[in-house]
């Protein structure tokens, strides 16, 4: 059996200085809380839990005093940053700087568009905290909509601005794009002149799902290793089983079936922006054991 591991796999450059950061302030002896779940893999979580890192929820949060927490790579809304100051809290603000420059845009975007009474509309995941921190740019104003929701709410007669969270699938972005520019027609007006595409898809999502599909289609098998919670992971999941029908998603060497390599001369291995590279080869090791 030849097992190769996907090299582009592991952790995004976000969630990387995310985890180095609490990493980083824990070996300094500082009691660090971290607002959600620092990421979507309750293994990384747990492992940072043992290091000392504290996760708490919003409710939580707003009762916190004189305390450090940290703000993990999905991005916060304006009213956190608001109680932080409030509250004396020291924040380690570890937003991805992608999502930090997206924010912003939204933010002055909405400024701009409210004297013109145009749409400003997010493509996202409902309750995913990239989400939340992007909604609040808006005031929570913001179209939110999963590509087929809420685009009755769009006024298809002025000035429309798009986009979407960072880690969605691009081709649907594009389709729910042509989607909205089909409507503006139909109301007898011009896309090209109301309509604002913003492309704000992580490039390394973007260049991923192209080189999964390659990496998915060379292999007998495919092993993809991601937490169960990470909308990435389930979105790249969902490439590989395009392309590969023996793809199988996995949170844990534990879940590994020695049946999935029978007759099989190659395993692949691959995973989500949100897998640590530490559990990737936990993962390999496993398949090692189990067809060696």
């Amino acid at each position: 059996m030849r097992v190769k591991t996907d090299d582009r796999s592991g952790f995004c450059f976000g969630v990387k200085n995310a985890v180095e950061a609490a990493e980083e302030a824990l070996r300094a002896g500082k009691k660090i809380y971290s607002l959600g779940q620092i990421v979507h893999n309750d293994q990384e979580v747990e492992r940072l839990h043992e290091l000392g890192l504290i996760t708490i929820n919003y409710d939580q949060y707003q009762y916190l005093h004189d305390s450090i927490v940290l703000i993990r790579a999905h991005g916060e809304p304006p009213e956190t940053y608001r109680i932080a100051e409030q509250n004396n809290i020291t924040l380690i603000d570890a937003t991805c700087p992608i999502v930090k420059r997206l924010q912003w845009k939204i933010g002055q975007t909405w400024k701009e568009l409210q004297p013109k009474g145009g749409s400003l509309v997010i493509y996202g995941k409902e309750g995913h905290a990239e989400v939340i921190g992007l909604m609040g740019q808006t005031g929570n104003e913001a179209i939110l909509t999963d590509g087929k929701s809420n685009l009755e709410k769009i006024d298809y007669t002025r000035e429309i601005h798009l986009f979407a969270q960072t880690t969605m699938n691009y081709s649907d972005y594009d389709n729910l794009a042509e989607t909205i520019r089909q409507n503006i027609i139909h109301g007898g007006n011009n896309p090209d002149v109301l309509l604002h595409i913003h492309r704000t898809i992580c490039g390394q999502v973007c260049n991923r799902q192209p080189a999964l599909e390659k990496f998915a289609a060379g292999h007998d098998v495919i092993i993809f290793v991601s937490g169960r919670e990470s909308s990435n992971g389930k979105m790249l999941y969902e490439v590989c089983k395009k392309i590969n029908p023996y793809s199988y998603f996995v949170s844990s060497p534990e879940e590994l079936k020695s049946e999935w390599f029978t007759g099989k001369s190659s395993a692949g291995i691959c995973g989500a922006t949100s897998t640590p590279q530490w559990l990737i080869e936990k993962v390999r090791q496993r398949i090692e054991s189990l067809c060696f």
